[in-house]
């Protein structure tokens, strides 16, 4: 079970990212499937579309990058994970066989986040919220 940003304890699922090779299509099919509403949103020199449901948000969606669909990257899912420290976390996942594929960052002033590879090659975003002490959570 996902768990809202919000509301995430550390160790928890709280949001999803979808890497599109076509956001106007997934944008509708998501819609009708789900009635997801979309919005388009600027963060970190680019933009991405908000995904929402009722008043909810649900994940976000962009556009893959030409270098990725040259490569062959399909569409993808990403999910990530609350945790307390982001650094420690990504040091962790090396340490136990797992591969950091983007090193934390800041997004949009709200999250330190980073993206790593598990040990058997499954893809995982880590979330911390920016503000936070260790151990609190957000209230949406």
């Amino acid at each position: 079970m996902m768990v809202h940003l919000g509301n995430a304890a550390p160790g928890q699922f709280c949001w999803v990212d979808l890497a599109a090779s076509d956001t106007g299509a997934a944008k509708a099919f998501y819609g009708q499937l789900f009635g997801w509403t979309s919005s388009e949103q600027a963060a970190n020199g680019g933009s991405f579309t908000r995904l929402r449901r009722s008043d909810q948000d649900v994940g976000s969606l962009y556009q893959l990058s030409a270098r990725h669909l040259e490569n062959g990257v399909p569409s993808h899912w990403t999910p990530y994970v609350r945790v307390e420290d982001v650094d420690a976390v990504a040091q962790r996942t090396v340490a136990l066989g797992g591969e950091v594929i983007v090193r934390p960052f800041v997004v949009d002033g709200t999250a330190r986040i980073a993206l790593i590879l598990d040990c058997v090659g499954a893809q995982v975003g880590l979330w911390q919220p920016i503000g936070l002490n260790k151990g609190e959570t957000t209230h949406a």
